[in-house]
């Protein structure tokens, strides 16, 4: 029975009801747009309106078959759906805080977009992770603690091809970087093109678990890569990079000048990035010295 809207207190309140449930229901379906959940939403709805139609038409065996299997119905889902509740859960603490905007002052991430615009130069291999609101703890005991301050020529440094410390992610808290060589969880989802590597899938592993931002550089073809929420941009240049990270990081990042490529070809890798690295070097002292 329709209810009986006696005064207009009661009518608020009604009003009030159903924009709340159009709102959580708006946000699950912009949670799941575009992710494995989304298809198998579809065909849970096609099974419920199967199951509905079998009660209407008093289908006495299809009855007996939901009323036995209803119960675990539940369990199986929070199993099937457990990465994508994992998500939408996070997301949403992270929308009833406030400690977004504040934590975001202060950090500056220039110097990711100096270093992925050297990997991108000289096809460097790199994964850059950036923690936001969820902790990383778990994956940062996996690598080698640094707990040093974020800078280009750290990055350089870490990534480069003979280096130790190479292999893994680097995990970047605030503005240091806590670990390298971090392990991370490689992205299951079988949406994902062929074309993409292990650096790429543990990418986007750590962005469907976490709200974690990653920035990824191929090591075959240079492309610079910016993974968020499960999903990934591939082949974005400088430019597009720090406007997402200011995207996503809630702020406006000045633009810093690039280093520029190197007009002789040098063989050796090591000494290009060395060469490179000297480079942006002097000329990032140059922009700070005062003009006489």
């Amino acid at each position: 029975m329709i209810p009986v809207v006696t005064s207009w207190q009661q009518a608020t309140w009604i009003a009030l009801d159903i924009l709340l449930v159009a709102i959580l229901i708006y946000q699950v379906l912009v949670m799941i747009r575009g992710t494995r959940a989304a298809p198998m939403l579809a065909g849970l709805i096609l099974v419920s309106i199967t199951f509905y139609l079998a009660r209407i038409g008093e289908l006495t065996t299809l009855n007996w078959v939901v009323a036995h299997v209803l119960p675990y119905v539940v369990f199986a889902l929070i199993v099937v759906f457990q990465s994508e509740i994992r998500h939408v859960l996070a997301d949403l603490g992270r929308r009833l805080t406030f400690l977004s905007s504040s934590s975001a002052e202060g950090d500056s991430y220039d110097d990711i977009v100096l270093a992925a615009n050297l990997f991108s130069q000289h096809q460097t291999g790199a994964l850059i992770v950036i923690e936001r609101e969820i902790g990383l703890r778990t994956h940062i005991e996996s690598g080698v603690p640094l707990e040093a301050r974020l800078s280009y020529d750290l990055l350089a440094t870490i990534f480069r091809p003979s280096a130790p410390l190479h292999d893994g992610a680097v995990i970047v808290q605030k503005d240091r970087i806590a670990a390298a060589a971090c392990f991370l969880p490689l992205s299951m989802n079988p949406l994902l093109s062929t074309q993409l590597g292990t650096r790429h899938r543990a990418g986007i592993g750590i962005t469907e678990e976490t709200d974690a931002i990653a920035v990824i550089c191929s090591e075959e073809t240079g492309a610079i890569s910016f993974a968020v929420g499960g999903h990934i941009e591939r082949d974005l240049t400088v430019e597009q990079l720090r406007e997402r990270l200011g995207a996503e990081l809630r702020r406006h990042l000045a633009p810093v000048a690039l280093p520029t490529p190197i007009a002789q070809p040098i063989d050796d890798v090591e000494a290009n990035m060395n060469s490179s690295y000297i480079e942006s070097t002097q000329q990032r002292k140059s922009d700070t010295e005062p003009q006489p």
